[in-house]
């Protein structure tokens, strides 16, 4: 069993990220990220059991688009140093969900009764991250102008299986206008590390979308006339397989709540 890092003390001298993460951990934030700590990348939450973990990181090694990982805990240890300083996987998401052999069995705010020594802690790249670019670009994002969480969907578009993971990838939607859509691929090609180019543009029939206003996570926004539904792999994509797999226990974060990492946007830009 790996040894629990120790967690540095807190000053008065916090970067954005770190006082979004204590904002979380004290619960004075327990809603949607998106547009919190700008440049500072968010990520996505997926726990297990150790004898698992193998298995899930070849899922996700096999589904970067979207499934990328960008952190990795010991076995046991609820931090990872690499993505920030002070950082708490039990506390600093502002939701969590915790799943029994397939089924939501909470949502919490905080998970540090829930956490055993035998857990493996997986942060996966989240696109809230690489909505600060398309933001930069002037690009309207309705979700960010409304305060609401992106709309997300289960599609019929499989993802690859590994192990005992297997199931319907998940993909986030941002009604756009043709000439933003075609700008939204160029300026979000630059980050594969945070789900990159969209996956599908219009049509969502196709991905097995039959109500836009219907989405299976998150908060609805319509798409006007002379729009296109544009969709970008998501990292709700492992709860989608955790419901088809069913492991007798596991973490993850709400959709839409986040972590905010001290690692910087730019740092994932390939470009």
């Amino acid at each position: 069993m790996a040894a629990v890092a120790s967690v540095e003390p807190i000053d008065h001298d916090l970067s954005p990220s770190r006082a979004v993460r204590l904002a979380c951990r004290s619960g004075a934030i327990s809603g949607s990220t998106a547009g919190m700590a700008p440049g500072y990348v968010q990520g996505n939450l997926a726990v297990l059991p150790s004898d698992l973990a193998n298995e899930f990181l070849r899922f996700c090694q096999a589904n970067p688009r979207p499934c990328p990982v960008i952190g990795m805990s010991e076995v046991g240890s609820p931090y990872i140093p690499a993505l920030g300083r002070d950082l708490d996987i039990r506390t600093d998401f502002p939701g969590y969900r915790v799943w029994k052999d397939g089924e939501v069995v909470e949502d919490t705010a905080d998970v540090s009764g829930w956490w055993r020594d035998d857990l493996v802690a997986f942060v996966i790249g989240c696109s809230l991250s690489f909505e600060e670019a398309l933001l930069q670009e002037g690009l309207p994002l309705k979700h960010v102008q409304r305060g609401t969480k992106v709309p997300m969907f289960r599609t019929n578009v499989a993802c690859v299986p590994a192990g005992r993971f297997a199931g319907p990838m998940v993909m986030s939607m941002r009604p756009l206008k043709p000439a933003h859509a075609i700008r939204a691929i160029q300026v979000t090609s630059r980050f594969p590390a945070v789900h990159g180019a969209p996956l599908h543009i219009g049509l969502p029939r196709m991905i097995g979308v039959a109500d836009l206003m219907k989405p299976d996570y998150g908060d609805p926004v319509e798409v006007l006339p002379d729009e296109l539904p544009v969709f970008w792999g998501c990292g709700v994509t492992p709860q989608s397989v955790i419901t088809e797999a069913r492991p007798a226990f596991a973490i993850t974060h709400a959709p839409g709540c986040m972590l905010v990492t001290d690692r910087r946007n730019t740092e994932f830009s390939v470009i």
